[in-house]
Order: C-alpha cells, then structure tokens, then sequence
C-alpha cells in the first residue's frame, strides 16, 4: 500500500486565522453534535485512502463485510481521499458552516487531525463504546500533543518516518540523517516536498525534541536544507514518487515511509529502512468522526471492532504499517501460515524496544507558526 501524506499548503487562508491567532471558524463544542440516527438506521460512510484496508480475490473486504454481517451495520466505504489538502479543502465550507459533511468517519494524517481539533470540527468520542480502545491502543500513540489522552482521535494504522536507501549501490550502511549529506550522495538525494512530512527528521537530526521544538529549531533545519539546495546535493522533493526514484536508482537515499520500505524490499532485497541513530519521527492515520455526523455511535462501533487483536492482525498483515495494537503480534506469530506468522517478526510492524526508544512524536505546527513556516519551506522546496 503506498499513499501520500500531503503538507497543507495554503492553510492559513482556508482556516481565516484571526489577528489573535484563534481560527475565525472554530466550532464550539454544544454545536458539533446531530441528531444521532444509530440506534434506527444501522448503517454508516466511512471515507479512507486508497488500497488502506484489507481486500480478498472476489473485490470484498473481509473485516469490514465481516463487521457489517455480526453487527448488522451497512457500511458504505468510499475511498474518496487522495491528499490531506485536498479533502480537507473539499469538508472546510460544510464544516465551518456547521453543515452535514456526508460521512460518519474518516482517517486523515495525524498533522491534519490537529487542525480539525483546533477548529473543534470532529466530535469527542462515547469511550463507553470503545473498551478494545481503550484496552489495546498503543501507548505510544495514546496522547498526541494536538489530541491529549486520544479523545477525538484513534489511530487507524501508524508509521515511522526515516531514510531508505540502496546498499548495494551506496556500497555501505547510513546510520544518522546527517549520512545523507555524504559529498558521494550530492545529486542522489531526495527529501519529502510537504513541510509536515519533511521537517520532523531533519529536526531530530540537529538535536531538536520535536514533541517541544522552537520556531529556532525549525528555522535552523530549514536553512540547512537551503545550503544543501544550493549547492545541488538534493536531487528533488517528492511525493510518494520517491520509490520510483530510489526504485530506478535515480536517487541512491532517500526520506522514507516504514510502510513503503517493505515493499520495496520486497521487490529489491538491496533497499534498507533505517530509524536514523539520533531518531525517527513516529506518526498516525487516525479516525475521526466529523461535527454533525449522523451514526456517531455506528462509528464508534467500528472503530472499537478494528481494535479486537484479531481483527488487527487481518489488517496489518494486509497494509503492513505499524499496527496500533500491539496485541496483534501475537496473533499473527501463531497463524499456521508461515509468510503470515513472519509477520509477527518484522520490526516496521510491530517495532522492537530499541527502535521504540528511537521514535518521537512531532507536536503540531501551531496556527501562528504555519504561515512563516510555510513561506520559509516553500522558497527551500520550491512548492
């Protein structure tokens, strides 16, 4: 599965940010809520990525019609979101307007979730309708900075941020980001476009704590990356199409998803996924549930039937990211097939102890923040 996770790029006029810095459309909370139709109509739309769920040979998807089937709920899936800009663009006239968006659920890239949050566009959740949530959820993922305690947002699957590149071609290992500005790697580099995705690692590589980073830190990354521009050692920014860069071996190393990196190894046993020595940024696709959605309580019972370990398992082992729920691990080791139960081993899914004490989690880039931000890394990335 690849998908991209997309920077948003011309937010501050989408959000109409007051002079205090408090968005002009924020939702308080006694208007987000509907009139809530489960309990009558037992059926809900969930809107996701593509290629983000579990799909067998006949065109179905066996845990979400297994979930439709034992709760009886007629779930309407629709694969209706390509770029976090774009979707967010798409809901931000009906949601500010406190209109009905057409959807009960919905997974968005965890940077992303936090505008939602701030604007109070997504409802809090019932975690009376949540106990796997609550139980099985990942403590490392439990209390993003933008979402303390996961009470508007549950992680969908979850992922890791660090540098892929060829070994047979580089002819050695790279440990640390700072590997990348090797003078052998000028012109065979590549970086992520989006300032969200990109920033994080390269903070990490200067020191930053990026659960806390300063708008110093951030500066200072930047313009390390303006001097590397300058003198060619970075190939170009990208999207998702940095696989098909390293893939090629137009580019030798790369900023790179953990998802994408097992495939890609798949298909060139050369390809290493490295959690850089000084960190890797850990982040998430999450749920939410949007203001004024029809079958909140629907959604909430989906959200808590992907969160059973068994269920998790089924879908881990189709998108391979890192699974949420830790206690899948142990059903896929004892799977009795034998490509399936491997799955339980490999470190991109269900990280080791050691690879965990490596991962951070990047605090939201703040409404006052983004504008500056932006206009810095659009001159730097050219975007």
């Amino acid at each position: 599965m690849t998908f991209t996770r997309r920077a948003l790029f011309g937010a501050a006029s989408l959000l109409g940010l007051s002079a205090c810095g408090i968005p002009a459309a924020y939702v308080p909370e006694e208007r987000r809520a509907a009139a809530d139709r489960s309990e009558r109509d037992k059926a809900l739309t969930f809107s996701n990525w593509t290629q983000y769920i579990d799909t067998d040979d006949k065109g179905g998807r066996p845990t979400l019609d297994a979930f439709a089937q034992d709760a009886g709920i007629e779930v309407a899936y629709t694969e209706d979101i390509n770029d976090n800009d774009e979707f967010f663009g798409k809901l931000s006239p009906v949601l500010a307007q406190g209109g009905d968006p057409g959807r009960d659920l919905m997974v968005v890239s965890d940077w992303m979730a936090g505008r939602y949050v701030a604007l109070g566009w997504v409802q809090e959740f019932d975690a009376a309708n949540m106990p796997n949530v609550a139980k099985h959820l990942d403590p490392q993922l439990a209390s993003p900075a933008f979402d303390p305690g996961r009470r508007h947002s549950v992680p969908w699957q979850s992922g890791i941020t660090g540098i892929a590149y060829n070994r047979k071609a580089l002819g050695r290992e790279l440990r640390s980001t700072a590997d990348l500005w090797a003078p052998d790697l000028k012109g065979r580099v590549t970086l992520f476009a989006g300032m969200d995705e990109a920033l994080g690692l390269l903070m990490l590589a200067q020191g930053a704590d990026i659960s806390k980073f300063t708008a110093d830190d951030a500066h200072r990354a930047m313009a390390q990356v303006q001097q590397l521009v300058d003198t060619r050692h970075i190939r170009r920014f990208t999207g998702n199409d940095y696989t098909s860069d390293l893939a090629s071996g137009a580019a030798v190393a790369c900023q790179a998803y953990s998802g994408d990196a097992i495939q890609l190894k798949a298909e060139n046993p050369d390809i290493e996924f490295v959690v850089p020595e000084e960190g890797g940024e850990l982040w998430a696709e999450s749920l939410l549930v949007p203001n004024r959605a029809a079958h909140k309580q629907n959604a909430e019972l989906l959200i808590d039937y992907y969160y059973r370990p068994e269920v998790a398992a089924e879908l881990a082992a189709a998108v391979q990211y890192i699974c949420p729920v830790p206690a899948a691990r142990d059903v896929l080791a004892n799977s009795a097939d034998a490509e399936t139960a491997a799955l339980a081993e490999e470190a991109l899914m269900f990280p080791t102890d050691e690879m965990r004490a490596r991962l951070h989690s990047m605090r939201d880039v703040t409404a006052a923040e983004r504008p500056d931000f932006h206009r810095i890394w659009g001159k730097v990335a050219g975007v």
